[in-house]
């Protein structure tokens, strides 16, 4: 199947693309291509850079996606709004600053050709010591992320930006870091459902369109798998949320899959589970396991079904979105950053924060 390449994303290692890097995005057709701070200089350099990653699109745009959540979060730093964490703006009780902030945060990424956030945040902090989430979260009960999300939400999807709510199931009450271990979570799915998974019903209601599976052990789930390679943690997904759009995994390259896993085995798992989409910081890995996943067809461990059934979600997406696509004119770049707009959000945040 020669565009398997669309249900990866992975990173590319500089401000340029080697050739390497063309030949591979080209060669597979890859789907999506998440940057970095690495990848960051100016918005000038980076919307070159996104320019010379669509230049080598397939039928449809690749997604380019980041993280910039605000707070400490945030790729971009010069020239870019630095938005404050959000557990602090939302005690502002205002989902409208919220709205606005993220609306802030499309238009400058949008300026520069990303079209997918790695946002919002949908944990909910219920432990406090939890230093992964952190102010990363609106808040530390279901109601209030609840009432924010929609407001993200909708503030990046209508100034041009897909979003992805993160990290299901829930990643609040952890104490490890997936970056480094896999959390064990012990809570019961009518605990669950009382709280974690209330906000990310609320932003499949705002017709968000991905949802990002984290790497937890969820005993009330699967004892055995994480919820990153359980079919049982992808149903519960789709079940508890109504969520049809694309699931895409948290970076498989993360310890907490990666050192209990093969690079290989953890994509076909991921894979046959439910995931969507798989995604990786490097292209080392995403190339490892793309050639292990096409064997895997080859050998019919894979259905041919299965894997159809992920490009018609990427299809779908890509042909309601970006199909209007068109290259950055980069000297345009500059009117969008340090605006008024941006000045007048941030005061208000800094009156609220001082009264």
């Amino acid at each position: 199947m020669d565009n398997l390449g669309q249900i990866f994303m992975c990173g590319v290692a500089g401000t340029s693309l080697t050739d390497e890097e063309k030949s591979f995005i080209e060669k597979y057709k890859l789907g999506g291509v998440i940057l970095f701070s690495d990848n960051f200089e100016d918005p000038s350099q980076l919307a070159e850079l996104v320019n010379s990653i669509q230049k080598l699109r397939d039928e449809y745009p690749l997604f380019i996606g980041v993280d910039q959540e605000g707070g400490r979060v945030t790729r971009f730093k010069t020239h870019f709004t630095q938005v404050p964490p959000m557990l602090n703006v939302a005690r502002m009780n205002s989902p409208k600053i919220i709205f606005e902030l993220h609306q802030l945060l499309a238009k400058e990424l949008a300026a520069c050709g990303i079209n997918l956030s790695f946002s919002p945040v949908c944990d909910v902090l219920t432990n406090p010591d939890n230093k992964a989430i952190g102010d990363r979260a609106f808040g530390s009960d279901a109601a209030t992320v609840e009432k924010n999300i929609s407001a993200a939400i909708r503030g990046l999807q209508t100034s041009g930006l897909l979003s992805c709510a993160k990290h299901f199931p829930g990643h609040g009450g952890t104490t490890k870091d997936s970056h480094f271990d896999l959390p064990l979570v012990k809570t019961s799915l009518d605990e669950l459902r009382a709280n974690e998974i209330i906000p990310f019903a609320k932003a499949s209601r705002a017709r968000v369109e991905f949802m990002m599976m984290a790497h937890l052990l969820v005993d009330a789930l699967d004892e055995k798998l994480p919820t990153t390679l359980s079919p049982k943690a992808y149903e519960f997904l789709r079940q508890e949320t109504k969520f049809s759009k694309l699931i895409i995994t948290d970076d498989m390259e993360m310890k907490a899959i990666a050192d209990r896993f093969t690079t290989e085995e953890a994509g076909l798992k991921a894979l046959t589970a439910g995931a969507d989409i798989l995604l990786y910081k490097t292209m080392a890995s995403a190339e490892k396991t793309l050639l292990a996943l096409n064997e895997a067809l080859k050998k019919r461990q894979i259905h041919k079904d299965v894997v159809s059934e992920k490009l018609t979600r990427v299809e779908k997406c890509k042909k309601e979105f970006l199909s209007s696509y068109q290259p950055i004119y980069i000297p345009k770049i500059t009117e969008v950053f340090h605006s008024n707009e941006a000045k007048n959000l941030l005061d208000q945040f800094k009156k609220a924060a001082l009264s």
